[in-house]
């Protein structure tokens, strides 16, 4: 359903509840900062028939890829579903214009703050005020163009962080689709952090008792290529293939992945190594996810633009052939 890229390495902001500030991931990535061109291709065009997300995040901003823009309008050419997630320091006219006329599918800024001081403290090394601006003119062009592109902002439910107010300030005043309020992760890296930031510790599944949902949605590959088992290893210590030199679909069906999923039904996930050390199982939902997302924001930009007199027309597109 969702393929994870760890599209850019490369980032201009030192955000402090960021593992890749963490860490030293990004230096060992030194050979590889940018997803080549031929492998992000190839991964468009084996995925696109399916119709899959392609989740464009990773241990950077994916804006400084210097194909960021024709990749991207390429992968939506061939089929696929692009969820980009930004931290919106990047755009420019131009490029806020051709992500829209591609309908690029989810464009979501990290923003985790609803003014400047705060703002200064959580997303280290951005401007305020370039965020802002780039946010509204992709809202605004969105609606002039009338694009299926779906506009939403994230915010991690930190300490010292309003996430209500944040939801308030950028749904209602700056005009985007929806706000996710993010669990503050470990993502294998942050663990002693997560006590003392985590403004929202309650879980969403019981880790052990229910199956994880990534190893049946998501498949997440590095710049090299890379296929890791989950999104919890961001630091690659597993390998279930390479996309550069296998198929997508022999890797997602391979054995390897099978028989982590074939644990996990079977009620053994906890006794696999690399699950039972992982602290965030208990924040991987099946309900409250990022399909959720998908559709909450669409219902918000079909209502945006139910402002004007065809509206019927594009809701009856967006759904699709009814049977």
């Amino acid at each position: 359903m969702m393929l994870v890229l760890t599209f850019a390495f490369p980032c201009n902001a030192l955000c402090p509840h960021c593992p890749y500030t963490n860490s030293e991931i990004r230096k060992e990535y030194r050979d590889a900062p940018y997803m080549p061109e031929a492998t992000f291709r190839k991964i468009a065009d084996e995925t696109g028939p399916y119709g899959a997300f392609l989740r464009i995040s990773g241990g950077g901003e994916p804006m400084l890829h210097p194909q960021a823009v024709p990749l991207l309008v390429h992968a939506k050419s061939v089929g696929c579903k692009i969820g980009l997630i930004t931290n919106g320091s990047k755009f420019d006219e131009d490029s806020t214009r051709a992500l829209l006329e591609a309908g690029v599918d989810m464009i979501e800024f990290s923003v985790d703050a609803c003014d400047a001081e705060t703002y200064s403290r959580v997303r280290a090394g951005l401007e305020w005020e370039t965020l802002v601006r780039n946010v509204g003119r992709m809202v605004r062009l969105r609606n002039e163009l009338r694009s299926p592109s779906k506009i939403v902002a994230s915010a991690v439910n930190q300490t010292g962080v309003d996430v209500d107010a944040v939801e308030r300030f950028w749904v209602e005043t700056m005009g985007v689709d929806y706000l996710i309020k993010r669990k503050f992760l470990t993502w294998g890296v942050n663990t002693e952090l997560t006590a003392v930031r985590s403004a929202d510790p309650a879980a969403y599944i019981e880790a052990g008792e229910v199956p994880c949902p990534f190893i049946f949605e998501r498949l997440n590959i590095d710049t090299r290529g890379n296929v890791m088992v989950c999104g919890y290893d961001i630091s690659a210590n597993t390998s279930m293939g390479n996309v550069n030199s296998e198929s997508i679909r022999d890797i997602w069906h391979g054995e390897g992945f099978r028989w982590y999923r074939d644990q996990h039904l079977a009620g053994r996930g906890a006794d696999v190594p690399l699950c039972s050390g992982c602290p965030d199982w208990r924040y991987r939902s099946w309900k409250h996810n990022y399909w959720k997302v998908v559709d909450h924001s669409e219902q918000a930009r079909l209502r945006k633009l139910g402002e004007n007199d065809d509206f019927q027309s594009i809701a009856e597109t967006a759904r699709g052939p009814q049977t």
